[in-house]
C-alpha cells in the first residue's frame, strides 16, 4: 500500500508588489498554519520517504517547520512542481522510486487541486469539498493505493484524510 499526501503552500504574502510571484513569502497566517499542519503531521505519525517540494519560496517555508518536525529521509526541490498542469505532476509521481511507500508532495493550485481531483477514486470523489473551487491553502489530502508509482492512474487513490489548516488549533 502506497500513501500520498498532497499539501498546497500556506497562505502566501502578497505585502510586497514588487516581487515574483515565485519569490512571495509566507504571510503571519501561512506561517502558523504550516506551523499547526507539522504539529498535526507529528502527532499523526506521517512518515514521508520522500518530499517533493516547489523551488516557490512559500513551498519551501510550508516545508520548513513539517523538516524539523518529521525528519524526511529524502527532501527533493523541484522546479518542476511550480505552476505546472496536472499531466506534469502526475510524471513525477510515476518517476517515483517503488521503495518510497509514502511521499508528500507540496505544491500549487491549479495544478495540485487538478491533480486530487483526478486521483480520487469514485467512492473518494463525493469527499472532496473543493471539487467545484480550490484546493485550500495548508490543505493536506491524503490518498492511498495498492500498486506501484509507474502505474497510478486516474481515479486510482482512495482519499484517506483531508485535513484544513482551519481545522487545527493555533493556525488562525
Amino acid at each position: 500500500m502506497k500513501t500520498l499526501h498532497l499539501l498546497r503552500h500556506a497562505k502566501s504574502s502578497r505585502k510586497d508588489p514588487t516581487l515574483e510571484d515565485h519569490e512571495r513569502p509566507l504571510s503571519k497566517r501561512g506561517r502558523a498554519a504550516a506551523k499547526a499542519m507539522a504539529r498535526y503531521m507529528e502527532r499523526t505519525k506521517i512518515a514521508p520517504d520522500i518530499v517533493l517540494c516547489s523551488t516557490a519560496v512559500r513551498a519551501k517555508q510550508t516545508l520548513d517547520p513539517i523538516a524539523k518536525r518529521l525528519r524526511p529521509a529524502k527532501v527533493v526541490f523541484e522546479d518542476g512542481i511550480y505552476e505546472v498542469p496536472e499531466s506534469k505532476l502526475w510524471k513525477h509521481l510515476r518517476a517515483l522510486p517503488e521503495r518510497a511507500q509514502t511521499v508528500l508532495m507540496i505544491g500549487h493550485n491549479p495544478g495540485l487541486h487538478d491533480l486530487a481531483l483526478a486521483l480520487a477514486d469514485a467512492g473518494s470523489h463525493n469527499h472532496l469539498p473543493f471539487s467545484e473551487g480550490k484546493f485550500p491553502t495548508g490543505a493536506l489530502a491524503t490518498f492511498s493505493f495498492d500498486g506501484k508509482w509507474k502505474d497510478l492512474r486516474p481515479h486510482g487513490a482512495q482519499l484517506i484524510a483531508l485535513i484544513q489548516p482551519k481545522q487545527l488549533p493555533s493556525a488562525k
